[in-house]
Protein backbone atom coordinates (compact mmCIF):
# COMPACT_ATOMS: atom_id res chain seq x y z
CA UNK A 1 0.00 0.00 0.00
CA UNK A 2 2.47 2.39 0.75
CA UNK A 3 4.67 1.60 -2.21
CA UNK A 4 1.54 2.38 -4.59
CA UNK A 5 0.68 5.74 -2.56
CA UNK A 6 4.50 6.53 -2.94
CA UNK A 7 4.17 6.12 -7.36
CA UNK A 8 0.16 8.06 -7.21
CA UNK A 9 2.17 10.55 -5.68
CA UNK A 10 5.21 10.82 -7.58
CA UNK A 11 2.65 10.52 -10.42
CA UNK A 12 0.62 13.52 -9.70
CA UNK A 13 4.13 15.19 -8.94
CA UNK A 14 5.06 14.45 -13.05
CA UNK A 15 1.76 15.42 -14.64
CA UNK A 16 1.80 18.56 -12.54
CA UNK A 17 4.60 19.56 -14.92
CA UNK A 18 2.85 18.87 -17.81
CA UNK A 19 1.85 21.50 -20.60
CA UNK A 20 -1.53 21.94 -20.62
CA UNK A 21 -4.25 20.84 -22.86
CA UNK A 22 -7.37 22.11 -22.62
CA UNK A 23 -9.98 19.48 -22.79
CA UNK A 24 -13.34 20.46 -23.81
CA UNK A 25 -16.09 18.64 -22.04
CA UNK A 26 -18.62 17.11 -24.21
CA UNK A 27 -21.40 14.54 -24.24
CA UNK A 28 -20.38 11.12 -25.29
CA UNK A 29 -19.52 7.32 -24.46
CA UNK A 30 -16.82 6.42 -22.16
CA UNK A 31 -14.94 3.05 -21.20
CA UNK A 32 -12.53 3.54 -18.22
CA UNK A 33 -10.57 1.12 -15.75
CA UNK A 34 -8.85 0.50 -12.91
CA UNK A 35 -6.29 -1.73 -10.90
CA UNK A 36 -5.21 -1.12 -7.46
CA UNK A 37 -5.24 -2.43 -3.62
CA UNK A 38 -8.47 -3.96 -2.26
CA UNK A 39 -9.10 -3.77 1.62
CA UNK A 40 -10.83 -5.86 3.99
CA UNK A 41 -10.77 -5.82 7.95
CA UNK A 42 -14.02 -6.99 9.92
CA UNK A 43 -14.68 -9.69 12.09
CA UNK A 44 -12.66 -12.29 10.95
CA UNK A 45 -10.86 -10.91 7.95
CA UNK A 46 -8.40 -8.88 7.54
CA UNK A 47 -6.18 -8.65 4.80
CA UNK A 48 -5.83 -7.10 1.17
CA UNK A 49 -5.66 -8.01 -2.49
CA UNK A 50 -4.94 -7.06 -6.09
CA UNK A 51 -8.29 -5.18 -6.90
CA UNK A 52 -10.03 -4.24 -10.93
CA UNK A 53 -12.77 -2.74 -12.32
CA UNK A 54 -14.03 -1.87 -15.80
CA UNK A 55 -17.19 0.44 -16.75
CA UNK A 56 -18.66 1.68 -19.46
CA UNK A 57 -21.35 4.23 -20.42
CA UNK A 58 -22.43 7.88 -21.27
CA UNK A 59 -22.31 11.46 -19.93
CA UNK A 60 -24.30 14.18 -20.70
CA UNK A 61 -22.07 17.60 -20.39
CA UNK A 62 -24.52 19.99 -17.98
CA UNK A 63 -22.07 22.47 -18.09
CA UNK A 64 -18.75 23.87 -19.84
CA UNK A 65 -16.66 21.75 -16.53
CA UNK A 66 -19.65 19.45 -15.63
CA UNK A 67 -20.55 16.04 -17.07
CA UNK A 68 -22.83 13.20 -15.67
CA UNK A 69 -23.45 10.41 -16.93
CA UNK A 70 -25.04 6.71 -16.37
CA UNK A 71 -22.72 3.76 -15.95
CA UNK A 72 -22.25 -0.15 -16.17
CA UNK A 73 -19.51 -2.16 -14.96
CA UNK A 74 -17.47 -5.77 -13.23
CA UNK A 75 -15.41 -5.46 -10.18
CA UNK A 76 -12.91 -8.44 -8.81
CA UNK A 77 -12.51 -7.06 -5.30
CA UNK A 78 -9.89 -10.06 -5.00
CA UNK A 79 -9.62 -12.72 -1.67
CA UNK A 80 -9.36 -12.51 1.78
CA UNK A 81 -7.65 -14.89 4.25
CA UNK A 82 -9.11 -14.83 8.04
CA UNK A 83 -6.75 -13.55 10.79
CA UNK A 84 -4.81 -15.52 13.10
CA UNK A 85 -7.19 -17.37 15.42
CA UNK A 86 -10.03 -17.74 13.15
CA UNK A 87 -8.93 -21.27 11.28
CA UNK A 88 -12.22 -22.62 10.62
CA UNK A 89 -13.05 -19.94 8.12
CA UNK A 90 -12.43 -20.01 4.72
CA UNK A 91 -10.89 -16.90 1.96
CA UNK A 92 -13.45 -14.34 1.88
CA UNK A 93 -13.85 -13.23 -1.94
CA UNK A 94 -16.33 -10.70 -3.73
CA UNK A 95 -16.85 -9.62 -7.32
CA UNK A 96 -19.73 -8.36 -9.00
CA UNK A 97 -21.83 -6.42 -11.74
CA UNK A 98 -22.79 -2.43 -11.31
CA UNK A 99 -24.84 0.04 -12.43
CA UNK A 100 -25.10 3.80 -11.29
CA UNK A 101 -24.25 6.88 -11.66
CA UNK A 102 -20.89 9.20 -12.13
CA UNK A 103 -19.98 12.71 -12.44
CA UNK A 104 -16.81 14.29 -14.22
CA UNK A 105 -16.10 17.58 -12.67
CA UNK A 106 -13.53 19.89 -14.18
CA UNK A 107 -11.29 21.93 -11.76
CA UNK A 108 -8.82 23.43 -14.37
CA UNK A 109 -8.59 22.40 -17.92
CA UNK A 110 -7.19 19.47 -17.37
CA UNK A 111 -7.33 18.63 -13.45
CA UNK A 112 -11.05 16.76 -12.54
CA UNK A 113 -12.85 15.27 -9.44
CA UNK A 114 -14.62 12.44 -9.75
CA UNK A 115 -17.69 10.57 -8.23
CA UNK A 116 -20.01 7.72 -8.99
CA UNK A 117 -22.62 5.47 -6.86
CA UNK A 118 -25.06 3.20 -7.57
CA UNK A 119 -26.61 -0.41 -7.48
CA UNK A 120 -23.83 -3.47 -6.84
CA UNK A 121 -25.05 -6.90 -7.45
CA UNK A 122 -22.04 -8.51 -5.65
CA UNK A 123 -21.19 -12.55 -5.68
CA UNK A 124 -19.64 -13.41 -2.41
CA UNK A 125 -18.20 -16.29 -0.64
CA UNK A 126 -16.52 -16.55 2.84
CA UNK A 127 -17.71 -17.39 5.97
CA UNK A 128 -18.65 -16.33 9.73
CA UNK A 129 -17.83 -17.55 13.19
CA UNK A 130 -20.64 -17.04 16.12
CA UNK A 131 -19.71 -17.90 19.82
CA UNK A 132 -22.87 -20.58 21.69
CA UNK A 133 -23.61 -20.28 24.58
CA UNK A 134 -22.67 -23.87 25.73
CA UNK A 135 -20.46 -25.30 28.38
CA UNK A 136 -17.60 -25.33 27.71
CA UNK A 137 -17.43 -22.33 25.30
CA UNK A 138 -17.89 -23.08 21.81
CA UNK A 139 -17.89 -21.39 18.32
CA UNK A 140 -19.72 -22.03 15.47
CA UNK A 141 -18.50 -21.57 11.79
CA UNK A 142 -20.71 -21.15 9.06
CA UNK A 143 -19.16 -21.46 5.46
CA UNK A 144 -20.68 -20.67 2.22
CA UNK A 145 -20.22 -19.97 -1.18
CA UNK A 146 -21.05 -18.24 -4.25
CA UNK A 147 -24.42 -16.36 -2.67
CA UNK A 148 -25.73 -13.42 -4.32
CA UNK A 149 -25.81 -9.69 -2.43
CA UNK A 150 -27.58 -6.49 -3.64
CA UNK A 151 -26.19 -3.70 -1.86
CA UNK A 152 -24.48 -0.23 -3.17
CA UNK A 153 -21.06 1.03 -4.56
CA UNK A 154 -19.81 4.10 -4.04
CA UNK A 155 -16.58 6.19 -4.73
CA UNK A 156 -15.02 9.48 -5.44
CA UNK A 157 -11.41 10.53 -7.31
CA UNK A 158 -9.41 13.01 -9.08
CA UNK A 159 -7.50 12.86 -12.05
CA UNK A 160 -6.04 14.66 -15.11
CA UNK A 161 -7.60 14.79 -18.52
CA UNK A 162 -4.32 14.90 -21.50
CA UNK A 163 -7.02 15.38 -23.56
CA UNK A 164 -10.69 15.23 -24.74
CA UNK A 165 -10.53 11.82 -25.54
CA UNK A 166 -7.97 10.37 -22.66
CA UNK A 167 -7.25 10.98 -18.70
CA UNK A 168 -6.09 9.27 -15.97
CA UNK A 169 -6.84 9.49 -12.19
CA UNK A 170 -6.57 7.64 -8.86
CA UNK A 171 -9.97 6.71 -6.80
CA UNK A 172 -11.52 5.29 -3.83
CA UNK A 173 -14.42 3.12 -3.90
CA UNK A 174 -16.50 1.12 -1.47
CA UNK A 175 -18.18 -1.99 -2.39
CA UNK A 176 -21.06 -3.07 -0.08
CA UNK A 177 -22.06 -6.84 0.33
CA UNK A 178 -23.94 -8.65 2.69
CA UNK A 179 -25.13 -12.35 3.15
CA UNK A 180 -26.18 -14.23 6.03
CA UNK A 181 -24.19 -12.86 8.92
CA UNK A 182 -21.13 -12.30 6.73
CA UNK A 183 -20.80 -8.72 5.61
CA UNK A 184 -18.19 -7.48 3.00
CA UNK A 185 -17.41 -4.32 2.36
CA UNK A 186 -13.89 -3.89 1.05
CA UNK A 187 -12.57 -0.40 -0.13
CA UNK A 188 -10.60 -0.04 -3.18
CA UNK A 189 -7.59 2.48 -4.31
CA UNK A 190 -6.97 2.24 -7.50
CA UNK A 191 -5.22 4.11 -10.57
CA UNK A 192 -7.28 4.11 -13.44
CA UNK A 193 -7.41 4.89 -17.38
CA UNK A 194 -10.07 6.57 -19.68
CA UNK A 195 -11.25 6.69 -23.38
CA UNK A 196 -13.36 9.04 -24.12
CA UNK A 197 -15.39 8.87 -27.62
Amino acid sequence: MRNMLFASALAAACLFALPSAHADNTSGFFLNANVGQSNFDKRGYDDSDTGVGINGGYRWALAPNFLLGAEVGYADLGSFSPRAGYAGLGKARLKGWNIGANAHLNVTDNWYLSGRAGWFRGTLSGGYSLPLNTTPPTTFVENFYGESSNKWYAGAGFGYDFSNNFSVGLNYDYYKAEKSALDLNPSLVSVSGEYRF
